[in-house]
């Protein structure tokens, strides 16, 4: 079984000149992009604030919170399939920063689980490429982020182009009608950390 974090886990993400992660790419998918930089800083922990990294290009913050809309079978599925972060073969990950549009959150919650899982099958759709791919999602539109969403994904090699094939799979689903700005950053661990 999967354990969760205390909530609320605060993560940041520091775009600089140091940090376990290499920046191999940053791709702009909907609206603008981020500024490159050789390395990404990862620093998470159980506080209100994360602390402003010094000389970084961008940071991004948000929090671990309650799975928001999966329900009771989806949650006991994700938990017997999900892999942990910070596996030694998952030297890959890419951090994906996404923002929905006003006509998304303007939808009531059942509308937007409705759209989400019946029409998107997104958690189904999740679940054809685990343990391979293992993530976790930030939420920073309540702490008044850039972005509504922060997720972080981790794989091997091996499982590159599953996750790319995940991404093609999620982004044609009715949900994306709904995203107004994402940025693709894909990352390669550096060879002395452990960091997940």
């Amino acid at each position: 079984m999967t354990a969760y974090p205390p909530l609320p886990l605060l993560v940041s993400f520091a775009a600089g000149t140091v940090g376990d992660w290499y920046i191999d790419r940053i791709m702009a998918v909907t609206g603008p992009g981020l500024a490159m930089a050789p390395r990404l800083h990862v620093t998470q922990a159980a506080a209100d604030t994360a602390p402003a990294e010094t000389g970084a290009q961008w940071q991004l913050s948000g929090f671990t919170s309650n799975l928001r809309y999966t329900e009771r079978a989806e949650r006991t599925a994700l938990d017997a399939h999900s892999a942990a972060l910070a596996r030694p073969d998952a030297r890959l990950a890419a951090l994906i920063p996404i923002r929905k549009s006003p006509a998304w959150w303007a939808l009531a919650q059942d509308e937007r689980r409705a759209i989400f899982a019946a029409q998107s099958q997104h958690i189904a759709i999740g679940m054809d490429y685990l343990p391979g791919v293992a993530r976790r999602l930030h939420h920073c539109r309540d702490i008044g982020g850039a972005f509504d969403f922060l997720t972080w994904f981790e794989y091997a090699p091996a499982d590159e182009g599953a996750f790319d094939e995940m991404l093609l799979r999620l982004r044609a689903t009715p949900e994306w009608d709904f995203v107004d700005r994402e940025v693709d950053v894909r990352l390669t661990r550096a060879a002395h950390s452990t960091a997940g």
